[in-house]
């Protein structure tokens, strides 16, 4: 019995060991791709923030009416949710699906919803919430293209009528030891103005209707780009934080098998002894 039980915990413990390389490799590979994002996101948060001064120096300089500023008189929402493609990244996905669940049960507002990544997707199909388009398979970094894409299927929404607001909901990198889940309006504009002392200039006496709509698909692409590259050195972080802990979890069970082992082991052999020791005594 103590022979099977040995065989059993040995099994266990070589599958429990290749498991442990597995999420260590996974871990360190999470690890490499948020370092390398996260530069991008700090590059990107300046670029942002120089879109985003003179997109508002424009603004309170513009002096046509424009429904990127006043509205298109639809209370529809439009809501972006920006998701992961794959898993393995803890809670980071159920996060922002439930961040968005919980407004809309609130607001009780009629809406639409952009899901962004496969895992969106499939948890959306699960709690039977419909979506005009579904984004999958986002490159590693996000590039320009599909911010460009995924933007302008909502702005054409917005121009048209169709919703009369624009959210996105992703989860910000705030810091290296925090992040959490946004809703962001993005049309209309909708950002406190800032200081104007350290703006640079912006001649907009030559701004007609066509280039303010061109200076307002600069500032969405890159605040798109922006909240992709957020979401995605976000998801490397939960899946690096994940794979730790599993990591940690599967170490634990080892220490506790092996001791296992070892106790069983050697009652087997304290056994063994006793049997030797007491034929030897028979034999006398």
């Amino acid at each position: 019995m103590a022979g099977m039980g040995l065989l059993a915990i040995k099994r266990r413990i070589k599958s429990i060991t290749n498991t442990t390389k597995i999420t260590r490799a996974m871990g360190l590979v999470a690890t490499s791709k948020y370092k390398k994002i996260r530069e991008k996101v700090d590059t990107n948060n300046d670029y942002l923030y120089a879109l985003e001064e003179t997109i508002n120096q424009v603004k309170e300089n513009y002096e046509e009416d424009s429904i990127y500023m006043r509205g298109n008189n639809n209370s529809k929402k439009l809501y972006v949710v920006l998701t992961s493609d794959t898993g393995l990244c803890g809670g980071f996905n159920w996060s922002v699906a439930n961040k968005i669940i919980d407004s809309l049960k609130i607001s009780k507002e009629d809406y639409n919803i952009i899901i962004v990544g496969q895992k969106g997707r499939i948890i959306f199909k699960k709690l039977n919430i419909e979506t005009v388009a579904e984004y999958v398979e986002i490159s590693d970094p996000p590039s320009e293209k599909e911010a460009a894409t995924i933007i302008n299927h909502a702005l054409s929404m917005y121009i048209s009528g169709e919703v009369g607001e624009v959210y996105i909901v992703y989860k910000k990198l705030v810091s290296a030891l925090k992040n959490e889940v946004k809703i962001e309006k993005l049309l209309p504009l909708n950002f406190d103005n800032k200081d104007s002392s350290n703006k640079a200039y912006v001649d907009i006496s030559e701004i007609n209707e066509k280039t303010f709509y061109e200076i307002i698909s600069l500032f969405l692409g890159g605040k798109m780009l922006n909240s992709l590259l957020h979401s995605k050195a976000s998801e490397h972080r939960a899946r690096m934080e994940s794979m730790g802990s599993a990591t940690n979890n599967a170490n634990d069970i080892l220490d506790k098998l092996n001791l296992s082992y070892n106790r069983i082991r050697q009652s087997a052999i304290t056994q063994e002894i006793a049997e030797i020791v007491g034929g030897a005594e028979a034999q006398r």
